[in-house]
């Protein structure tokens, strides 16, 4: 059974490790996140949002010639015809309307790849609220369209320049300023990463994606459940929102695609559930790379949503049991997977979503079997990445 429990564990992991001053947030959310949540007004508004602005329900694809070269019947959830072009979108709207209700004034958030950033600053103009997104300055470099997106949203975009300039270091910055503007700031978390409530406030609010594929999988194939389950995992929050209503399904695979940047030997990798231990990290025990004396080990991934050094607690657990099943793909093959999708479906994946992709060559199946990927956001963002790597 996967449940989270009243402290905020998946079994070991999850919890709240926070510094003092976080408390009187964390226990403001903790306290009233569920009761707002529960109300008709506050499920109204956001149905209602999911419906008329981001663009839900997204479809679910049968992509043929992928279907037709990997030998089994290959769906696409189309999170990346949301607005903003990634699931981010659907996370965001639940916590703006959130802070509104907890009479929060002004918006913080961290973002890697910047569709985080962006969906932030998207809701955040929808709603008149001051935003501003912190960003590794590397990954600033790397997604410059996502940064003026940003700017142009009416966002403040500001650098984080500290360790290795990425997703890390730009949630250190988040969060020491949600530290010194305790009463008015909401901390718009974009991954089930963090202190409790967070992992499980956002995944619940990405279980729109699952709930979505259990009745349209009803109506293509006559059946709720696929018989495997395909997201890629930097925090992890697509993943939870693929995985969420299976998770007490045991005959659902859940596959969980991981960086393992340049190789998982390499020194360059993003591989948290073959390098890492448990150890706390932003707030929450987990799984994170870290050396003998629990340095955190910088992470590399050529996409920068999966930069992150560990995951989620929920993703965890769901290694830690066993319940989940864990793939490290490679840059490289993550490339030609997002080129391949591209002939042959005429879709440009994320390079995140390529990584879910690239699995496709490492797990085995049956010809029978239904297969769902989670398309979590679309290629426009990573153009530039696309065009450096250059082997199309």
């Amino acid at each position: 059974m996967i449940k989270v429990d009243e402290n905020g564990f998946y079994g070991q992991f999850g919890g709240a490790f926070i510094p003092e001053m976080l408390y009187p947030n964390i226990e403001e959310l903790r306290e009233n996140y569920e009761a707002i949540m529960a109300t008709p007004a506050f499920r109204q508004e956001f149905d209602s949002l999911l419906k008329d602005y981001v663009g839900r329900p997204t479809p679910l694809f049968l992509a043929q010639r992928l279907s037709e070269k990997y030998g089994a019947k290959i769906y696409l959830k189309r999170e990346d015809l949301c607005h903003t072009g990634a699931h981010k979108i659907n996370n965001t709207v639940g916590q703006i309307i959130l802070a509104k209700k907890l009479n929060k004034k002004r918006i913080i958030a961290e973002t890697g790849a910047g569709q985080h950033g962006v969906a932030t600053a998207t809701v955040c103009a929808l709603m008149g609220m001051e935003c501003t997104v912190y960003m590794g300055a590397v990954d600033m470099e790397r997604q410059k369209p996502n940064v003026e997106r940003m700017r142009i949203l009416g966002a403040k975009v500001v650098p984080a320049n500290s360790g290795s300039k990425t997703l890390k270091d730009a949630t250190n910055e988040a969060m020491r300023q949600w530290i010194n503007n305790p009463v008015d700031t909401h901390y718009i978390i974009g991954s089930v990463v963090g202190p409790h409530p967070y992992p499980e406030m956002v995944a619940r609010f990405q279980s729109v994606i699952s709930e979505e594929m259990k009745w349209q999988l009803q109506e293509k194939e006559g059946r709720e459940n696929p018989d495997l389950v395909i997201a890629c995992v930097g925090g992890g929050s697509n993943a939870a929102g693929s995985f969420y209503h299976y998770y007490n399904e045991p005959s659902v695979r859940l596959i969980a695609v991981e960086a393992a940047g340049m190789g998982i030997t390499s020194g360059r990798s993003a591989a948290t559930t073959t390098l890492g231990k448990p150890g706390i990290l932003h707030g929450s025990k987990t799984l994170l790379m870290q050396t003998d004396d629990g340095q955190v080990v910088e992470p590399h991934s050529i996409s920068a949503g999966l930069d992150y050094p560990g995951i989620g607690p929920v993703h965890a657990h769901l290694f830690d049991s066993g319940r989940g099943e864990f793939v490290a793909v490679e840059d490289e093959h993550a490339m030609q997977s997002g080129i391949e999708v591209s002939r042959l479906e005429g879709i440009i994946p994320a390079i995140e979503s390529a990584h879910a992709f690239s699995a496709l060559n490492q797990i085995h199946y049956e010809p029978t079997d239904v297969i769902v990927i989670n398309l979590s956001g679309r290629g426009d963002k990573d153009l530039e990445t696309y065009i450096k790597w250059g082997n199309y």
